[in-house]
């Protein structure tokens, strides 16, 4: 990748003329420049500059539009715009109002103000709000934004580090940087830069006052939103696109096969589990490639030296009752009598230089091997590859497993001409959106999961994220937790936790960590164990493997209540595991404790990130808190030291709310649909509907009581002081008398 562009020659832009304005957009021009600003969504403004032809094109090309479809779900407007002009003694402009948001617009110099009610939460810098530099068929931009003493950033993409990524420097199209394109305040804004161009954040690396934003593209486009966070991810996966669904098996334990293992070694695995029972739903099979393209000829073969026949291992892991992930990649081996067709049809990634298809260095799932990428910008090679796919999803695969985000040099071009950041950025999700088209494409409603660690725009629609592999240390355990964190403040509803990475000593995994681990994972979207002996429940002490037993039952009673949670991301664009910074943005005090998080709505998990019985709990204001362990409640505000042994964990139910839990299980084959929960928790007086999988049940409220419908046949076990009457499905909760 080149290093980062020279933006001395930006032209700043100024003297902002009035053109018109609708019920939804107005128009302003500069010298030879035009500017949208849409009200995009109650809440939601679109900031759009260019040359007015840009601008005003309603009928743009094909390509045009399939780059637009992948950023946005949402492309028309749906806010409503009041403009008025503001004439004051020491400036002039406009005034465009969605209710109690407005949006003020300086003209001369030109500067940006946003307003929740009569409180400003966002300017621009006056002296150098936007500026262009106009280059060959593109533009680079310049955006600056001010930033107070103490704006907290969120968001941006993946981080081990403290989730405020304020001074940091991040550029979009870096792999390493591990970049998504929105960010938010606990201020009260966000900002989401739509475009598949380079952006370069910096958020007051180089001014600590300043945050500027930087993006090449032909078009300026931003989205800017005005409200608390949780609205703010509500509006942008509106606009971008929610979550699919993973389905049932998913949700239960996954195992990973250890690099190098054989598929034998990992059915003992499984069997060893059932044998010992212990819960597991599915594996997935270790890189390299389990499967790919012949060498001769486009259908996809297996790996004959891990597997000699395909649908009989398949149906000896599902007589176990688990699935099977499998690595691929989106490509065919170089030097291969497949490769000289598809470089000759142009279906292959070409290197400008000579014409003919890139070589790329061999990597870990091509087995070292050099290899083209399929063009998957070209319509007949994308459907190509995602029918292959879905012939093996057909037979019997759970879910392929792949990894996309390569770092396609520059000079490198796809057949409709995206290239450098452009095809960076891209190329991640066109291989995701097509597997994800091969796996759920043909259900309805769409169902399914493919397993990566890619990241890119619009990477929320696609489940599921693959955690990082982090040293087996309580500092690993806190780098998986606050990836996790960072990428569900980023939009990103699911992140899938290893229990420890095979790629690390397993020396340093003691029981302690081991469990302290494991029940982290219990408490989140959903985890993987390590397919290596030392990570493995065998390799620990009886009391041990009783603690995993007990954490792996806990699990599968979780999962009517985290799958209804992903149910419930799909509405809201919430995560399963929410930071402080989220879900309490009016608690500042909250906002440092970034290990603790809320699952869902009603749970507060505090996991221990370090070695000892004791923990430092704070338990955020305006809120009552029911400790899980003890029943005791809790005045939020306050900050606890909790005592909890290996077979405890510091969770807290939120007053008000309600959490639905299932049977025990082996796996998820066992649940019965018709019956999927099994006990019901209150913290105190129910006020809100519970959030679980397949929602049945309803709360009302009436004369000091609450009624919940739909809990025929469960066990309820209300907080202390409150009395339950039971009339068949309905049930009706009051202070004790």
């Amino acid at each position: 990748m080149p290093p980062k562009s020279n933006l001395a020659h930006v032209t700043q832009l100024a003297s902002l003329k009035f053109l018109t304005a609708k019920s939804t957009r107005a128009d302003f021009s500069f010298d030879e420049l035009q500017l949208q600003i849409e009200a995009h969504a109650p809440g939601v403004y679109r900031l759009r500059c260019a040359e007015a032809k840009a601008l005003l094109d309603d009928k743009p090309g094909a390509r045009a539009r399939a780059h637009a479809d992948m950023l946005l779900a949402r492309h028309e407007p749906v806010g409503e715009l009041a403009v008025s002009s503001i004439t004051l003694a020491d400036r002039r402009g406009w005034r465009l109002e969605q209710g109690d948001v407005v949006l003020e617009i300086s003209s001369d110099p030109l500067q940006f103000l946003l307003y929740r009610g009569d409180r400003c939460v966002l300017r621009s810098e006056i002296s150098a709000t936007l500026g262009r530099e106009a280059l060959e068929g593109s533009n680079r931009w310049r955006l600056g934004l001010e930033l107070d003493g103490d704006d907290a950033l969120y968001g941006l993409g993946e981080t081990a580090g403290d989730l405020d990524r304020r001074g940091e420097r991040l550029v979009s199209d870096s792999p390493q940087d591990r970049a998504l394109p929105l960010v938010w305040s606990t201020a009260g804004w966000g900002l989401y830069v739509n475009t598949f161009g380079r952006v370069e954040h910096d958020l007051g690396a180089a001014d600590s006052d300043l945050y500027t934003v930087h993006l090449q593209d032909r078009i300026f486009d931003v989205f800017v939103f005005a409200g608390d966070p949780a609205e703010i991810l509500n509006q942008y996966s509106a606009l971008t696109g929610r979550a699919g669904q993973p389905g049932l098996w998913p949700m239960g334990v996954w195992l990973d096969q250890a690099p190098g293992q054989a598929v034998e070694a990992t059915l003992k695995i499984v069997e060893d589990f059932r044998a010992g029972e212990l819960a597991l739903d599915a594996v997935r099979l270790a890189a390299p490639g389990i499967y790919g393209f012949q060498a001769d000829k486009p259908a996809f073969e297996w790996d004959a030296h891990r597997v000699q026949d395909s649908r009989s291992m398949l149906a000896r892991f599902q007589a176990l009752n688990v699935q099977v992930a499998a690595p691929c990649f989106p490509g065919v081996l170089a030097d291969t009598p497949l490769f000289g067709e598809w470089e000759d049809r142009g279906w292959l990634l070409i290197d400008d230089s000579s014409g003919a298809a890139h070589r790329f260095a061999g990597n870990t799932v091509t087995a070292g091997q050099r290899f083209g990428l399929l063009d998957l910008t070209n319509k007949d090679v994308y459907k190509l590859w995602a029918e292959r796919q879905r012939q093996l999803v057909d037979e019997g695969l759970g879910a392929p497993d792949c990894v996309a985000q390569f770092d396609i040099p520059d000079g490198i071009t796809a057949r409709g001409g995206e290239s450098g950041a452009v095809l960076r950025t891209m190329y991640p999700l066109l291989a995701r959106r097509a597997l994800f088209d091969a796996v759920a494409g043909h259900k309805t409603p769409q169902e399914g999961i493919i397993c990566s660690t890619d990241l890119f725009p619009a990477a929320q629609r696609f489940p599921w994220q693959i955690g990082p592999r982090a040293g087996n240390s309580w500092a690993g355990l806190e780098h998986t937790l606050r990836t996790a964190l960072s990428l569900g403040a980023s939009g990103v509803p699911v992140q899938v936790h290893g229990l420890g990475s095979a790629a690390h000593s397993t020396a340093t995994m003691s029981p302690e960590l081991y469990i302290r681990w494991l029940a982290m994972n219990v408490f989140s979207a959903n985890f993987s164990f390590q397919g290596v002996h030392g990570l493995l429940p065998e390799a620990f002490d009886a009391a041990t493997r009783e603690l995993v037993q007990h954490w792996l039952q806990w699990r599968y009673r979780l999962i009517p209540y985290v799958l209804g949670i992903i149910e419930d991301s799909v509405r809201t664009g919430l995560p399963v595991q929410r930071p402080m910074a989220l879900a309490f943005p009016s608690d500042p005090v909250a906002h440092a404790w970034d290990t603790q998080y809320l699952l869902g709505p009603a749970l507060l998990v505090a996991p221990a990130v370090q070695a000892g019985k004791e923990s430092r709990v704070y338990l955020p204001e305006g809120e009552a808190w029911w400790d899980l362990n003890t029943g005791w409640r809790y005045e939020g505000g306050t900050t606890w030291t909790v005592e909890a042994g290996l077979n405890t964990l510091p969770v807290f139910g939120r007053e008000g709310h309600m959490l639905c839990l299932g049977p025990t299980a082996q796996h998820t084959g066992e649940f019965n649909s018709a019956r999927i929960l099994d006990e019901v928790w209150m913290f105190g007086m129910p006020e809100h509907s519970p959030v679980v999988m397949r929602n049945k049940i309803r709360v009302m409220q009436m004369q000091g009581s609450s009624y919940i419908k739909g809990l025929e046949g469960l066990r309820i076990l209300p907080s202390e002081g409150l009395e339950v009457k039971r009339r068949g499905a309905e049930v009706r909760i009051s202070r004790a008398r």
